[in-house]
């Protein structure tokens, strides 16, 4: 047999808490032998019909010309298995039964060709009065790859060392995955090395063939990992699997990312899932898109994210059989294919956001289409509790979605992209979030300035945009207690502005605070304390101050209503908006004539921020 597929991952520890991720012991016990092997216990029924150990049938039938599957299981004793098919509704069915007496044995399974639209397949295992070992258990094919399953892995790390030194030592752990590894590298951005960590060296023992680690300037998760990409571009490598730093990795899903690239049809980005660093169980974002109007990314079926596995089995909730096309994959964990590299480019020069995205949305012009795979993921902290719409961030949120929209939305004018950036204006008015607006006006401004400014300010774009942050006390932490309020309230948006009552409730709050002056105590002491994921735009614009505890942080800002300053960015804020619009089509055309993305484009960009250290060295 050749061209393993899903070799069965079992946890180092049953008593891990993701064990429902890999197996679940409906009835009776499991006993764990080694990271690969386990007892089933007499009279015990256990099933992989779980995330990581079910086969994703969909996406193979739809992606690859795999028709035939064989479960092999190694063993000793005798159980019965059960092998079950599920549809795009969740409805499951017997697809073979075997009684498995001590030995090897093969059960072929047949994919069908209507199993694109949704389709898992699973095994049981129920055992009788005797015990019964699994030395080991796999989905294979005896289709050829039609590409090698080979990769080069790429991590962009700023100052996150004890991450970096983790994913390396989960790699050396895992022998199975170095024969599709071609590189590792680590493009190291942050003063504090990678290499300088005292268990680096432990970690990459065995790997030394393997390992590069690149120090550089910080370029961002762009410039990172345009750097991968472009030396990738010189090893043997099929593929470049980019991941983030801040990361827990699973290696056979990282395998299992390279084998299904290998057996598409057609050259394809793999994406994988993110589950919570923080509540392992809880799946975010099983499918993304972006929406042509107002050009925004967005998770399909968000109301009904994030699956939380520790509540719910993958077998009974229905949404997760159906198989999604999406339109990108968070550069968490994507894999690039060669192809990819060699006729879409690299990424465009965003420094953060919206790379990943732009690069899916290039490349699906070039007919590479975009999977996100289940049975391929990792844990990262999820970004419910990140406050980047209101720290420097915001300024890469609003200039690179604006880049992105002149790239590919077909819209006029961006369709109703400028109108929805002209409402998170008006809410982080209603929020006292001056910082953000002028980050927001200073990302149009650069917009409107030409294609250029970007890789020109990939080394400066931070910099100036943390320089801002003096401007505004809002971004400061203050003492809690010396300017409590006796009001707060919960999460809960109930009272929401909604259908006619929305603009009479926004004219009446933007005419107010045109109009009058807060109350000078509101400075001194805040008008209501409130959690950051509390802080409604639509209550906050009721107060002249509030004691906001950032999510991110846990620090405590005060942000306080300023008429002066409420009146000059809200005309600047119509200026720019109203410039962008009247200038959309000549931007559109100059920006996608540009050369931000091409091999050459970056390499100039290295070779001048390596000039520009060597001079800053030199004093």
């Amino acid at each position: 047999m050749t061209g393993n597929l899903h070799q069965i991952v079992l946890p180092g520890n049953l008593d891990d808490e993701r064990l429902p991720l890999y197996l679940r012991a409906e009835t009776g016990a499991v006993n764990r032998l080694s990271a690969r092997s386990f007892t089933v216990e007499a009279h015990s029924r256990v099933s992989f019909g779980t995330y990581f150990n079910a086969f994703p049938a969909a996406y193979w039938v739809h992606s690859t010309g795999v028709r035939e599957l064989i479960l092999r299981i190694e063993f000793e004793g005798k159980a019965t298995v059960r092998v079950h098919r599920s549809d795009s509704d969740g409805h499951a069915s017997l697809v073979a039964t075997e009684v498995l007496t001590t030995g090897l044995s093969d059960v072929p399974i047949s994919l069908r060709d209507d199993d694109d639209q949704g389709s898992w397949l699973w095994f049981d295992i129920a055992t009788g009065d005797v015990p019964f070992v699994v030395m080991g258990a796999s989905w294979r094919t005896v289709r050829e790859p039609v590409r090698a399953p080979m990769a080069s892995i790429g991590i962009t790390t700023f100052n996150k060392p004890d991450y970096c030194v983790e994913i390396l030592d989960a790699l050396r752990c895992a022998p199975e995955l170095h024969r599709y590894l071609a590189r590792v590298r680590i493009v190291d951005q942050g003063e504090r090395r990678v290499v300088e960590h005292p268990n680096y060296v432990r970690a990459v023992e065995g790997l030394d063939e393997l390992i590069a680690v690149l120090p550089q300037d910080n370029l961002g998760g762009s410039g990172g990992y345009a750097r991968v990409m472009a030396e990738s571009l010189q090893d043997r490598s099929t593929c470049v699997l980019l991941l983030d730093d801040d990361v827990k990795i699973e290696p056979e899903a990282i395998r299992r990312a390279i084998m299904f690239s290998a057996h598409c049809r057609v050259p394809t980005i793999v994406g994988g899932h993110m589950f919570d660093l923080l509540d392992p169980l809880k799946l975010y974002a099983w499918a993304e898109v972006v929406d042509e109007e107002p050009f925004m990314w967005r998770t399909l079926h968000a109301e009904q994210m994030p699956i939380d596995f520790a509540e719910s089995d993958l077998r009974d909730v229905a949404l997760l059989h159906q198989r999604m096309d999406v339109d990108y994959n968070g550069w968490w964990m994507s894999l690039i294919p060669r192809e990819a590299l060699e006729s879409v480019g690299l990424p465009m020069p965003a420094f953060i956001k919206w790379d990943d995205a732009e690069y899916s949305l290039r490349a699906a012009q070039q007919s590479i289409p975009t999977v996100t795979l289940p049975g391929v993921a990792l844990w990262h902290v999820s970004w419910v509790g990140k406050d980047d719409l209101i720290d420097w961030q915001a300024y890469f949120h609003a200039r690179n979605r604006i880049v992105a929209a002149l790239l590919h939305s077909e819209a006029p004018r961006g369709g109703s992209l400028l109108r929805h950036s002209r409402r998170v204006d008006l809410k982080h008015f209603m929020s006292m979030q001056y910082y953000p607006v002028a980050l927001r006006h200073h990302a149009l401004r650069d917009v409107l300035s030409g294609p250029a400014h970007m890789h020109a300010g990939l080394r400066t774009a931070l910099a100036s945009a943390r320089a801002l942050e003096l401007k505004f006390p809002e971004t400061r932490a203050v003492d809690a207690g010396a300017r409590r309020s006796t009001v707060s309230w919960s999460d809960d948006d109930r009272d929401a502005p909604r259908g006619w009552r929305l603009p009479i409730f926004l004219v009446r709050s933007l005419a107010s605070q045109w109009l009058h002056r807060p109350r000078p105590a509101s400075a001194l002491t805040a008008d209501v304390v409130v959690a950051a994921k509390s802080s409604r735009w639509w209550r906050l614009a009721q107060y002249d101050s509030a004691l906001v505890t950032m999510a991110a942080t846990g620090e405590t800002r005060l942000f306080v209503r300023d008429r002066k300053r409420f009146r000059m960015l809200m005309l600047e804020s119509l200026r720019l908006h109203r410039e962008l619009r009247r200038r959309w089509r000549a931007l559109s055309e100059e920006y996608r004539a540009a050369d931000l993305s091409s091999l050459n484009a970056w390499t100039q960009t290295f070779d001048a921020t390596h000039s520009s250290s060597s001079e800053d060295a030199l004093g």
